[in-house]
Parts: structure tokens; C-alpha cells; sequence
């Protein structure tokens, strides 16, 4: 590569890593004079990568944010970050998105260094990622109008199907939304039922935003809110466990939605439901504190059937 066309893709390296830069600080950094940057500028908007001058003290050179993305330029450190990211995003599985990831990487690896390539792919072939593939498949364009609607606070209306597929006609403030074993959720303000609601994003369609805005509740946490509402819904059996450990580190070992905690004088009490006391045993097995299981007696049963046969396995 000349050594012009190296520095024309130096200003547009320079550009896109620090937004705005002087026109005699861009000269110095590459170490031209105003006439030769001129000539530079002029060549990248030749190529159609827009950008904006701005004369003035506190004036310069900038990439314009316009309809198509400029040839983007990274450090090996970011080219690195990218890729993890592109790991991760392909167990979120939105559709048709999931191609739109490989693609990038392939791109990406197609301009990588030997070196780099090989560390990228070590990482995607060796490394485990604990996030949960997607239990269902969502929409990678309803998930960007329902980020735009929270960010804007306008209200959205959309389709909401329940567990037999039946449908009813939503409006609702969209106060967050979260990533969760494998599914994405929205939590806000359903106005039908005038009351906080979390809905699954697979099982929404027809959405339109509405002009209608909102104010959220300051502090309001989406994910705390998800983790809130499956903790405390209603299911085949109530439990309640006391705890003998500490607040942090009964937040340590619990699941975010396995229960409710509440203090006691002498340790905790974990309110929760449950479809399956089995589970439910499991979970307590795996602590390394003391509990004591206040009801359902069946619990106990579950936790002496579960400890029989770990038992069982140690002694063969």
C-alpha cells in the first residue's frame, strides 16, 4: 500500500477512535501539512465515507452517523473483544440473526492477522461460555423496537399469546428488558390488567409503537423485577426453609429466582414455590449451610430420597 493511501486510512482510523479531532491536530498526528490533510479528507469523501467540518475554536473533522457504516478499522485487542462478544451473541439464537453473526466473524477472520485468527478460534473452540443456549427462537426486529420504545418511553402495543396460543391485544410502557435461560423478556407496565407484567418476546407479534409516552419508575430494575416475579409465582407447592447462614451468603449460593428471603433471629427464611419438590431438594442439597425444612413435610421426604442415593453412589 503507498504510503498516501496508508495515511488516508490513518485519518479515518483517527477519526472513528476519537470522534472529533482538530484539523492541525489531525496534521500533527500524522505529520502533514493543512493543505495535504485537505487532500486526505477529500479522498475518504470520494469514497463515500461521510464527514462533517466544522469551522470554529472548538471545530474540526468528524464521521458522519448516516445510512451505511464507513470501513471500520480495529486494534488487535479490539478485533479480540469483538469476537467474544460474536461468541456470545450466538447463543441468544434471535433467528435470522444468528447468520448475521457468523457472517461478521467470518469477516472479521478474513482480515485477521495469523496470529490473532488462531487465538480467536482457540477461544470460540475451547472456551465455555455459561450462558444458556435460546430456549426459543425470537425476532431480532422486534427486540430492536422494543430497546427503541424503552429508550424513548413510548408505549407499545402488540399481540400476547398464552400457554394454549390464545391471544389478547397489549398496551404496555416498556420499562426494561433482560436476557434469562435462554430467553428475552420485556418487563413494565401492562395497561389491561393496569398492574407490572413480564412478557415472554416469543410469544409477542404484531407490535407497534405507539405516541404515546411514559415516565419510568426511577431505580426501577427489570432484571430484579423478572427475578421477583418467578420467585414468587404461584405453583403446586409452597416451601419454606430456614436458612442458618448470613444474608450475603445465602445470595451467594441461591438462585436470583429461587425464593424470597426474609431475616429471622437466627438465620433466614426462604419463602418460595415449586411444581417439583425433587428440584427443590437438589437445590438445598448443593448448599454448604445448615437449613431446616418448616413445609412441606414432603420436602423432607424428597431431601432423605435424594441423600439416600447420593449415599448410594459413594458406596459402590
Amino acid at each position: 500500500m503507498s504510503r498516501p493511501t496508508t495515511r488516508v486510512l490513518a485519518v479515518l482510523e483517527l477519526l472513528q477512535t476519537h470522534g472529533q479531532l482538530s484539523g492541525s491536530e489531525l496534521a500533527r498526528r500524522l505529520d502533514v501539512d493543512a493543505r495535504t490533510l485537505r487532500r486526505y479528507i477529500t479522498a475518504l469523501e470520494e469514497l463515500g465515507i461521510p464527514i462533517t467540518a466544522e469551522r470554529g475554536r472548538y471545530g474540526g473533522y468528524a464521521l458522519i452517523a448516516g445510512y451505511r457504516l464507513p470501513p471500520m478499522m480495529f486494534s488487535q485487542p479490539e478485533a479480540m473483544a469483538v469476537s467474544i462478544g460474536l461468541v456470545a451473541a450466538r447463543r441468544m439464537g434471535l433467528g435470522d440473526a444468528s447468520a448475521a453473526v457468523a457472517s461478521a466473524q467470518a469477516k472479521l477472520e478474513r482480515v485477521m492477522p495469523a496470529q490473532l485468527k488462531r487465538q480467536v478460534r482457540a477461544l470460540s473452540e475451547n472456551a465455555t461460555l455459561h450462558a444458556p443456549n435460546a430456549a426459543s427462537q425470537g425476532n431480532p426486529e422486534l427486540l430492536m423496537m422494543l430497546a427503541s420504545a424503552t429508550q424513548a418511553q413510548q408505549r407499545v402495543r402488540f399481540n400476547y399469546h398464552d400457554l394454549h396460543g390464545d391471544a389478547t391485544r397489549r398496551d404496555a410502557d416498556p420499562y426494561g428488558l433482560v436476557y434469562r435461560n435462554g430467553r428475552w423478556y420485556m418487563s413494565g407496565m401492562c395497561r389491561l390488567r393496569d398492574a407490572l407484567r413480564t412478557f415472554r418476546l416469543d410469544r409477542m407479534d404484531n407490535i407497534e409503537t405507539l405516541d404515546t409516552t411514559f415516565e419510568r419508575p426511577e431505580g426501577f430494575s427489570a432484571d430484579g423485577y423478572l427475578s421477583h416475579s418467578i420467585a414468587t409465582l404461584r405453583r403446586r407447592y409452597t416451601v419454606e426453609v430456614r436458612l442458618h447462614t448470613s444474608l450475603q451468603q445465602a445470595m451467594l449460593e441461591l438462585r436470583e429466582d429461587m425464593g424470597l428471603l426474609a431475616p429471622l433471629e437466627d438465620g433466614l427464611r426462604l419463602s418460595a414455590h415449586t411444581d417439583s419438590l425433587e428440584w427443590f431438594a437438589r437445590e438445598l442439597a448443593r448448599l454448604s449451610f445448615g437449613f431446616e425444612i418448616l413445609e412441606p413435610l414432603e420436602l423432607r421426604d424428597a431431601v432423605r430420597e435424594f441423600a439416600t442415593h447420593l449415599l448410594k453412589q459413594v458406596d459402590r
